[in-house]
């Protein structure tokens, strides 16, 4: 299909939904998108144009406005071409060029660490979507085709791109309601990052096809003609569950697919709520309910509009399957969720459900007092759990994320609530802070106006961002000398943790540039903000650490000989050729090891520490017992420098951290891998960790630091395997 036929065939798709489309103003932005990116390539060799048609199609799908459709050709022409913001104002108007900018600005960028960098791009992608939802639409857009041709992609780039999209890209999509994409974006993802675990399901599938299909056919055969019967117009059919579900619940659960019954699932479309309710009684007349799994989300949709009922049933053959009811304007909204509800199209100035988003705004107003981890860990789970339903007294349904106590549900009603609750009722019964709520609990919470407050050890009850938020705010504005005196003894605590002295903090030429590092003004206010919870000790520590080896590291003036003979005056040769490929200072065939700490190799940047009476022993520069020693004064004039000989030994040791899912061959793919590359391996253990995880070391021999990079590299790719790097880094 040529560049003109892909185009055509976009154009063609909004006219079926917006005849009013002002073609000729798509046309012109479709040739100004061409011309703009030019003689640009994707990886795959074609014209960089056929991603903007891919994605302005994918929006077309969504059935946005033509403005957004514009805006997703023109997605990438400020960001990959000369084109300025005002010359899109001027072609296409405010609103498309405000888009544009709009997706431009949600553009990567490097962070410090990677939750920093996390947590910016969702608060890029909040502030983005309270301002105008159709951008992170449209990026939505860009990133499903970007998945979709993800193939073309480098291995590390595939891995990297897949897990950005599951961890930031599908729950947003999820928590928008858009399930369509989301079920495609999970399933790519899981296609890269664990490769094996994919093909197993889709092979045990594909040999199951006949099997499942032939039982799809009879229930839905079923179904459809007990509807007919009684007169109910309704469309039924039947589909396997997307792959990323199988997966999650094969390993969530630790099961074979052969265990898992539940892997059909079917659908009846309905004209009214009437008829849902209607066709409930019919499914439950043909099969036997499963008691505890009917789910009523017509009565009480889901924060993201999502409705229908759900049933799950158990044929005459004891296979139990799922059964979702609904009506036709549901299913577009269970498809596209919000998008499917777009009101630009109708020529609206403002999204009159503007209120369906609104949680946006309050997802950022509760992250304000909250460092990255925390952040990106909260949001996962507004965005990304559960939910449970409850009541109010008065029969109001409150939504609240899964493991929600009654702390979330006071301030869920209202900071006040919360902050004056001295109790709670859970169904007509006192019950704990802590008690976890259910469906259907009826929650009464307790108030008194001479109440004290909420306490700290709230934060630790509360599973909500939104309940956490406003506890903190309390914290923050009532309980501040309070909360210097918690989190001086924090921050003290956690220093001397790591060796770190408190008088280096009060150094009056180091202090200032903590103060900036931290951004806080005065050091009473770093320990506020750790009191109330906006930034943990050990966060702080780690950024004060770093600016105090910065300002500790003493001047390396004094010779190498005045050092070392001051301290092991026995291991200095002053001829010979250099020591195990290193040599001191300039000072060769001194005695010299190897730290096991850090395990460096030709190509590291290194340092030495004269040891006493037993040479000198060779770091990394990275190396932690190197940052941390040079903060104490009574070793950090022991440090030296060193550097490797243009000959060295033919082989140094090293060693390895490997983190991967826990799975059976994993020490043989490892072993194998090393053993294709010719790798000499000295020792490989492995132990489970928490959350289904293996923790392999390994040591191994190798020339330097390119042959060791290619080593990584390699063991990156097994798949499982989530992260390799290097003994203490």
């Amino acid at each position: 299909m040529t560049v003109m036929e892909e185009y055509k065939r976009l154009e063609k798709k909004v006219l079926e939904y917006n005849p009013s489309l002002d073609v000729q103003r798509l046309r012109a932005a479709y040739e100004f998108a061409e011309q703009a990116h030019g003689a640009q390539k994707r990886k795959d060799g074609s014209p960089y144009i056929t991603h903007p048609i891919a994605a302005a199609e994918i929006t077309a799908e969504m059935g946005l406005d033509e403005d957004s459709v514009i805006a997703s050709l023109l997605h990438d022409v400020i960001e990959d071409t000369p084109v300025l913001y005002d010359e899109i104002v001027k072609k296409f108007g405010t609103s498309v060029a405000n888009l544009v900018d709009g997706v431009t600005k949600l553009t990567r960028v490097v962070y410090t660490t990677k939750e920093e960098e996390q947590m910016e791009n969702l608060r890029k992608m909040l502030m983005a979507m309270a301002k105008d939802i159709r951008v992170i639409l449209i990026k939505i857009a860009d990133r499903l085709h970007n998945m979709r041709t993800l193939e073309y992609q480098t291995e590390n780039k595939q891995r990297e791109t897949s897990l950005e999209t599951m961890e930031i890209y599908a729950p947003i999509a999820h928590r928008l309601g858009m399930q369509k994409i989301k079920w495609e974006l999970e399933d790519i993802s899981i296609l890269y990052l664990d490769p094996i675990g994919y093909k197993e399901i889709t092979d045990a599938l594909e040999d199951r096809r006949d099997m499942l299909e032939s039982f799809m056919d009879n229930i839905q055969e079923r179904i459809s003609e007990r509807l007919t019967e009684n007169g109910v117009e309704s469309r039924v059919y039947g589909r396997i569950k997307h792959i990323y579900s199988i997966y999650r619940k094969m390993y969530s659960q630790n099961k074979e697919l052969s265990e898992v019954f539940d892997l059909c699932a079917f659908r009846v479309i309905v004209d009214s709520i009437t008829d849902c309710y209607n066709v409930l009684g019919h499914i439950h007349d043909l099969f036997k309910p499963v008691l505890g799994r009917f789910k009523d989300y017509i009565g009480t949709p889901k924060p993201n509009m999502y409705q229908s009922l759900h049933t799950t049933v158990i044929d005459t053959e004891g296979i139990p399957f799922e059964v979702q009811i609904r009506t036709w304007e549901m299913h577009r909204t269970a498809e596209y969720g919000i998008a499917a509800h777009w009101k630009y199209k109708e020529g609206v100035g403002k999204h009159r459900d503007e209120e369906k988003f609104a949680w946006v705004r309050s997802l950022l107003e509760a992250q304000q007092d909250t460092d990255a981890t925390e952040f990106v860990h909260e949001l996962k789970i507004d965005m990304f759990s559960d939910e449970v339903f409850v009541f109010t007294p008065r029969g109001d349904v409150i939504n609240l994320p899964a493991g929600a106590t009654p702390i979330d549900f006071a301030y869920k009603i209202h900071s006040a609530v919360g902050n004056r609750m001295t109790g709670a009722k859970v169904n007509g019964r006192i019950a704990t802070y802590d008690t976890e709520l259910e469906n259907g609990d009826i929650v009464e919470i307790i108030t008194s106006k001479s109440s004290k407050g909420p306490s700290r050890d709230w934060l630790k009850i509360a599973k909500s961002s939104e309940a956490r938020s406003k506890i903190k705010q309390w914290l923050k504005k009532e309980k501040r000398e309070e909360n210097i005196i918690h989190g001086k003894a924090a921050f003290e605590a956690e220093m001397r943790r790591v060796n770190l002295s408190m008088s280096a903090i009060e150094n009056e030429e180091v202090q200032p540039a903590i103060l900036k590092k931290l951004a806080v003004t005065s050091m009473d206010d770093l320990y506020a903000s750790i009191g109330f919870g906006g930034m943990t000790a050990t966060r702080a520590v780690n950024r004060v650490r770093d600016e105090l080896i910065r300002a500790a590291k003493p001047s390396l003036d004094k010779t190498i000989l005045e050092k070392i003979n001051s301290h092991s005056p026995d291991y200095i040769q002053k001829q010979g050729k250099a020591s195990n490929g290193i040599i001191v200072e300039g000072v060769d065939n001194c005695l010299v090891k190897f730290s096991r700490c850090c395990t460096p190799v030709p190509g590291d940047d290194i340092i030495g520490f004269i040891t006493k009476g037993y040479g000198v022993s060779v770091h990394r520069a990275d190396c932690p017992n190197y940052l941390n020693s040079m903060l104490r004064p009574e070793e950090a004039g022991r440090w030296i420098r060193v550097s490797w000989a243009a000959t060295g030994k033919e082989n140094y040791e090293t060693s390895l951290v490997i983190t991967a899912n826990d799975r059976d061959h994993l020490v043989i793919d490892i072993a194998t891998t090393l053993a294709t590359i010719n790798a000499k391996m000295r020792a490989l253990s492995v132990r489970e960790i928490e959350g289904g995880k293996a923790l392999a070391q390994i040591s191994l021999e190798v020339g330097g630091r390119d042959e060791l990079k290619y080593a990584m590299n390699k063991l990156s790719a097994i798949p499982g395997v989530t992260d390799v790097r290097r003994s203490g880094a």
